[in-house]
């Protein structure tokens, strides 16, 4: 089992940046792909980010690419989002969660955090 906890989230301005860590604790880090999510109130649960154990595979949602980064130090046992240019529609809570594979399903992810509200205003 793995442990996640993310932190980072706030209430930042639109057009502002953003950065959000999520630490893991538990078996081996490295093992694992580790991939962002995203609920909006009243939405379904959304694929963000996506990055393979050794960071070699990364994938982004439409939604985001171009604004965002994700990234891992394996050292760290943690994983980042970067996020500029944020707009209110990024508004949401965020997830950080993993997997033995690197996938845009989130029902492939065993392991999840408990999740950290990101607020922008315009």
């Amino acid at each position: 089992q793995v442990q996640l906890v993310e932190s980072g989230g706030e209430v930042v301005q639109a057009w502002d940046s953003l950065r959000l860590s999520c630490a893991a604790s538990g078996r081996p880090f490295t093992w694992y792909s580790m991939s962002w999510f995203r609920q909006a109130p009243g939405k379904e649960r959304e694929f963000v980010a996506a990055i393979s154990w050794m960071s070699g595979t990364i994938e982004y949602a439409e939604s985001v690419k171009g604004r965002a980064t994700i990234s891992r130090d394996n050292a760290k046992n943690t994983m980042y989002l970067e996020m500029t240019d944020v707009k209110p529609v990024d508004t949401a809570i965020y997830y950080c969660a993993t997997g033995p594979a690197l996938t845009t399903d989130g029902g492939r992810y065993a392991n999840w955090g408990q999740g950290i509200q990101v607020t922008v205003s315009s």
